[in-house]
């Protein structure tokens, strides 16, 4: 007879791995039914050029939860966050370089603007004052507005009591990321081009919007909360790329009796009535489970796993209406050499950070003029790193590679297909880059393009987005992924949702699988008693 599990989890990201490390904690048996051959989603590891290792979506940690480190003790299973120094912002005849010293990056702004430096420090304070403030919310299961059941709303009104006691000038500070564009926010603080520029990047970071666009500020705001050994707005390179995280989440979770299956598609979950009883394979294999959780995207959970006729249609219409919009596309460099930036020629630390393709803020919506009418950037916004200056292992001895996240690629184009068009975007990103790296067609021995196409296809990512939906103000907390549906359950019982859909949204933090596991605990432990 077939074994029936506790519970069988649909995908094998970190936040469906770490869904079933904690059940498997509490005693379940589980199952994780990866579709792909290995395990990791957008967090994965591949050689794709031989010789060469790539983080080939997701390549930077930053948002990983200290708790979920802690509790399921990843550093004993191969965990190491290697930290990036900095940022780099080239130009063709001068540069912006932060580094992790402040007294250095301090002298680097007053180069630019004695006033920016006045600034920046004041800055950095009031954005950690209120990454702190925020933060909480990474760990709420959001309240459910449509029902009269007080339990959910304790935390919500302590943060409203927080807020209360926060000074006037931060109070002010936070309704602005709530309601303004990055560019505006910054305008507030600076006059550098390059410096805004280059910071305003981490507000359209997994959104189908500019950064004059309002509501990119709170994206600015979600990506600075951040840390590294408690350091706010650290960024660091997981080593063996970003496909060590789901290893050591999935070590963790083998650790504790999970089973892991790869090439294992799910094409349906299996109902009885309203109550999900397990999985079929798309080989037609049947899998019983008495939970059934789905790590993939809200279309995919609702849309695709069930007949919609099984759902409220007002759901079925909110699921077709949420956003996702992809926008990004990444490109993988293979090299024998190191780029050599003319504005700070030859080998130095600049190249162990970040490189922020970001001189102005009108290059960066310029660049999102283009993908508003269906084609990709031209000239782009580019995120660059270089993780092999850190982590050697990731090339053959005295080789490199170079990751770069590009914005922007729209999913929707108006002329051809991503298929048609893949080569002519990885040209548009290596002459940008030749801008201010002359040399750098000269040394690639190989690439990858990724575009959003690709990402949905081979990573089942819907329409390209990296964070399984935008980072939008109308898609978050209890409004993601739909209003009333934002705690995890559905309306089939015994099924439950923890990708990045669902609250606290996307990047390489593993809260919503978290949360989801300890409200399907916290709903069993309700049935017992």
């Amino acid at each position: 007879m077939a074994k029936r599990y506790d519970a069988v989890i649909i995908g094998g990201g970190h936040n469906g791995l770490t869904t079933a490390a904690y059940l498997a904690r509490a005693g379940w048996s589980v199952l994780v039914l990866e579709r792909r051959h290995k395990i990791g989603g957008a967090t994965t590891t591949e050689e794709v050029i031989p010789g060469y290792r790539f983080s080939v979506l997701s390549y930077v940690v930053s948002l990983l939860r200290p708790e979920i480190i802690r509790e399921l003790d990843l550093p004993r299973h191969g965990l190491e966050i290697l930290p990036l120094d900095g940022t780099f912002t080239p130009l063709p005849d001068d540069y912006l370089w932060r580094r992790d010293d402040h007294a250095w990056t301090m002298r680097e702004i007053r180069r630019w603007s004695k006033s920016d430096a006045d600034a920046y420090e004041e800055y950095g304070l009031l954005m950690a004052e209120m990454a702190r403030f925020i933060k909480p919310i990474l760990g709420i299961v959001p309240p459910d507005p449509t029902s009269l059941d007080p339990r959910g709303w304790p935390p919500v009104a302590s943060l409203l009591r927080d807020f209360g006691r926060l000074p006037r000038a931060q109070q002010q500070a936070f309704v602005g990321l709530m309601t303004m564009s990055a560019s505006d926010f910054l305008d507030q603080w600076f006059e550098t081009q390059p410096l805004k520029a280059t910071m305003s990047a981490s507000g359209i970071i997994g959104t189908f919007l500019g950064v004059k666009s309002p509501g990119t500020a709170y994206v600015l705001l979600h990506h600075y909360m951040g840390e590294i050994d408690g350091a706010f707005r650290a960024w660091g390179i997981p080593k063996g790329g970003t496909g060590g995280v789901a290893d050591a989440i999935a070590s963790a979770a083998r650790g504790l009796g999970v089973e892991i299956r790869t090439d294992a598609p799910v094409a349906q979950v299996l109902t009885t009535g309203d109550r999900a009883t397990g999985v079929v394979l798309e080989s037609g294999e049947e899998i019983a489970a008495g939970t059934v959780v789905s790590a993939v995207d809200v279309r995919r959970t609702f849309l695709q796993l069930l007949d919609e006729r099984q759902l409220p249609s007002d759901l079925v219409t909110e699921v077709k209406s949420f956003k996702f919009r992809g926008s990004s596309g990444k490109v993988n460099l293979a090299l024998d050499a190191l780029p050599d930036f003319t504005s700070l020629p030859g080998y130095g630390e600049h190249l162990r950070g970040a490189i922020s393709m970001s001189p102005s803020i009108d290059y960066m919506e310029q660049a999102y003029d283009d993908a508003k009418y269906g084609r990709f950037s031209r000239r782009p916004y580019i995120d660059m790193i270089i993780p092999t200056l850190v982590d050697p292992q990731m090339a053959p001895p005295g080789k490199h590679v170079m990751s770069c996240f590009v914005q922007y690629a729209p999913y929707h184009l108006a002329e051809g297909t991503w298929d048609d068009q893949r080569e002519a975007f990885g040209d548009a990103v290596i002459d940008a880059i030749a801008t201010v790296a002359p040399n750098i067609r000269d040394i690639i021995v190989g690439r990858q393009v990724v575009t959003p196409l690709d990402m949905e296809r081979t990573y089942g990512l819907t329409e390209g987005n990296i964070f399984h939906g935008e980072l939008s103000l109308e898609q978050l907390f209890f409004s993601r992924p739909v209003p009333g549906w934002a705690r995890y359950r559905t309306p089939i019982r015994d099924y439950w949702m923890a990708g990045s859909s669902t609250h606290p949204g996307g990047g390489i933090m593993a809260a919503n699988g978290r949360l989801a596991a300890l409200e399907i605990l916290r709903s069993r432990k309700q049935k017992a008693a």
